[in-house]
């Protein structure tokens, strides 16, 4: 391996002083040696400045800390970025945490197979670091995989920016979108297209923790940002070089535009506001020539996905696509 080779890892805070020992703990016992970590403190009003400081003075050789005023995720990623020296990116939200071998692995993978994308799987856990939850993020394709002959994976992946290692050349002329929600799929995809081959470990480095506190737990209008994300994928999906797979693009559209969309729908409390959502998905849909068939018969990795789901959300999506969304109002 070239022992140059050097991993960036950008970790946003903001007033998160219960959470952010354990896992900036799990970034500076990294196996891999050859890592900074690159602390923002994005205007916390907490002790979060207090954690950092113990670290930054334990840890000078590899945590890098900053402070700025408050700008929100995207703007503290990006503020990261910037300031950023390795090869490679990866980034940590501030409330979860990681395996020790995880960057040390994705680097590996990254320079093995020529990779400008490393994808390991994520465990959801709660307060006591049980798992709720695997989240597989590739199953059924091999550990290195070439987008050309492999491009359905641009309409399976999840597209969470932390359980992936990037190129930092990736990030040349983009940057995560500042004051929008769903900014990991706006930005994500299209550093995909940039790329020839992606890697892949089945392990789950990632540790989510799922906060009850947090905030996408408020459902309203800015749900509307993942329209607008899908969006400005399809923009730059009609330059790159993939251009031509619109059946790739069509499933993208349908996991991310509608079944993403819904998912968050089926939360919103209130009836103005969810049958305002409601009518911008169908004018989504339309505007795009996207049939009911297609939506019901979409797989993803090779298995019918309305199939797949909890019965809760079947019939929740069913009803949707009948039409039925005061009877849906109803049940809710």
């Amino acid at each position: 391996m070239n022992a140059l080779s050097k991993v960036s890892v950008i970790v946003p805070v903001y007033n998160v002083e219960n959470y952010l020992a354990k896992c900036l703990n799990s970034l500076v016992n990294q196996t891999l040696q050859n890592i900074e970590i690159i602390v923002v403190n994005d205007g916390s009003t907490d002790d979060s400045q207090r954690i950092i400081d113990e670290f930054s003075a334990q840890f000078p050789s590899k945590i890098k800390a900053f402070t700025k005023e408050n700008g929100g995720l995207s703007d503290a990623r990006n503020f990261g970025i910037d300031r950023a020296s390795g090869d490679y990116l990866g980034f940590v939200d501030s409330d979860d945490y990681v395996s020790e071998t995880m960057f040390e692995e994705m680097l590996n993978l990254a320079e093995k197979c020529s990779a400008e994308m490393v994808i390991c799987n994520i465990q959801k856990v709660d307060e006591h670091g049980k798992v709720t939850q695997k989240l597989t993020q590739i199953p059924n394709m091999p550990e290195e995989i070439d987008l050309r002959s492999h491009f359905s994976v641009f309409s399976d992946l999840s597209y969470f920016a932390c359980n992936k290692l990037f190129k930092k050349e990736l990030f040349k002329d983009k940057r995560f979108k500042k004051g929008v929600h769903y900014e990991d799929i706006q930005l994500i995809p299209q550093l995909l297209l940039k790329c020839t081959v992606l890697a892949q470990t089945q392990n789950f480095h990632y540790q989510y923790f799922e906060r009850t506190d947090s905030i996408s737990k408020t459902h309203n209008e800015k749900g509307l940002d993942i329209l607008k994300a899908v969006e400005e994928v399809e923009l730059a999906f009609a330059t790159s070089k993939y251009s031509d797979k619109n059946e790739e693009l069509k499933n993208f559209q349908i996991l991310e535009g509608i079944y993403t969309f819904l998912a968050y729908l089926a939360f919103v409390k209130s009836d103005e506001v969810f049958y305002k959502m409601s009518g911008q998905l169908s004018y989504f849909i339309e505007k795009r020539g996207i049939k009911l068939k297609d939506i019901l018969f979409y797989s993803r990795f090779g298995k019918n996905y309305i199939l797949s789901l909890p019965l809760k959300k079947k019939i929740f999506y069913l009803l949707f696509f009948s039409g039925q969304k005061k009877l849906i109002r109803k049940l809710m």
